[in-house]
């Protein structure tokens, strides 16, 4: 059954269903710094609320499996973490809107239609074969209810942002491998890597021009751990997920979704451990990004 919760304090009328936790910026969500199986399942996803007109959200960002899932799927945890995007509800807590997601793209990719939500084939899923055996009707149905409901979510919560605020911006922020080949293979050239991809493949381009160009400028001149990131558009991403075209879709004119996606630079990929000073930084470039969005949204 689905829990209906109270709506936040700072926006009376706003009602979300979700089976996650809904709360206000005064009572910010704690995610899991690191990734974990939880036995009673736990909540499908952690959602704050503040008076923003940026929403950040890391939908990739979970490694929990219900029971059911975690039965019939064979690939290895270490091999699920390493195509999660770890880390990156850590990234987005200083922005007072965020959604973090607590269960695995290997139980349901949010990113994708829900048809091709659960990968029922290794086309689906970089050549891995998830299930022992063809997961059954009822257990991608389940899954495919989460996904369902959690769209249901994000229409209500870009709708009541949008009515507050006018146009908005959400931050769609994930993670990439650069070292497919091997833990000691050579990583990808950064020609075809940049530190940080930004997708813009279902955004009206033109309508968001006046932010997204000078945008992509300033991050590029933002201090990150006493350097520069090499942030460029549509290079090893295009921003083709599910996320980014459902807002876009349902939101025309006041709403620009910008996939935000870091190369694992602050993680070993292979290993799954992190580098707490990049992970500092990261969240720091994150919550500096959003001040920038804002200013010119409002400029």
């Amino acid at each position: 059954m689905l829990a209906r919760q109270p709506a936040p304090r700072q926006r009376p009328g706003l009602s979300i269903e979700d089976n996650g936790h809904l709360s206000d910026a005064r009572r910010p969500v704690q995610p899991a710094v690191g990734p974990t199986v939880a036995e009673d399942c736990g909540p499908w996803w952690s959602m704050q609320r503040g008076d923003d007109c940026l929403i950040a959200t890391a939908i990739h960002n979970g490694s929990d499996l219900r029971p059911d899932v975690e039965r019939a799927i064979a690939l290895p945890r270490e091999d699920r973490l390493r195509e999660e995007d770890p880390h990156t509800g850590q990234a987005i807590l200083d922005v007072p809107t965020h959604v973090i997601v607590h269960r695995s793209r290997f139980e349901i990719d949010l990113n994708r239609a829900e048809g091709e939500a659960v990968y029922r084939d290794p086309r689906q899923s970089w050549g891995l074969k998830v299930w022992r055996e063809a997961p059954d009707d009822a257990l991608v149905e389940a899954s495919h209810h989460m996904h369902r409901q959690f769209y249901s979510m994000i229409a209500q919560l870009t709708d009541a942002v949008a009515h507050a605020h006018g146009r908005f911006v959400v931050l769609d922020v994930h993670s990439y491998n650069c070292r497919r080949d091997g833990a000691h293979a050579a990583p990808t050239p950064a020609a075809q890597a940049p530190d940080v991809n930004i997708g813009t493949y279902s955004m009206p381009r033109e309508r968001w021009a006046f932010l997204l160009d000078p945008l992509l400028e300033a991050m590029r001149a933002l201090d990150f751990d006493g350097r520069h990131l090499d942030v460029r558009e549509n290079v090893a991403f295009q921003g083709r997920g599910e996320l980014t075209r459902f807002v876009h879709e349902r939101h025309p004119h006041d709403g620009c979704a910008i996939a935000l996606e870091f190369r694992k630079f602050y993680m070993d990929e292979w290993t799954g451990i992190p580098d707490p000073q990049a992970l500092m930084a990261m969240r720091k470039f994150v919550r500096e990004t959003a001040a920038l969005c804002r200013d010119l949204l409002h400029g």
